[in-house]
């Protein structure tokens, strides 16, 4: 955090309907640690398959490197 770089804070952990688990502060340094329901995950990504319909193909320009 001396070196010149700015983080701007407020991670937060969302669960699998996208509620908010926990939320860090804007001001301080600090980790989250939440228990989550594997199963639920699970059951989850199951219902809601979202890795299934992505399209690698479009994700090229998002993985170049860009240089000024």
């Amino acid at each position: 955090m001396g070196d010149g770089i700015q983080f701007w804070g407020q991670s937060f952990i969302a669960g699998t309907s996208g509620e908010i688990l926990a939320k860090a502060s804007a001001d301080k340094e600090e980790n989250l640690l939440v228990n989550l329901d594997l199963a639920e995950v699970d059951a989850t990504r199951t219902h809601w398959p979202f890795l299934r319909d992505r399209r690698i193909d479009a994700y090229g320009d998002l993985t170049r490197r860009l240089i000024d």
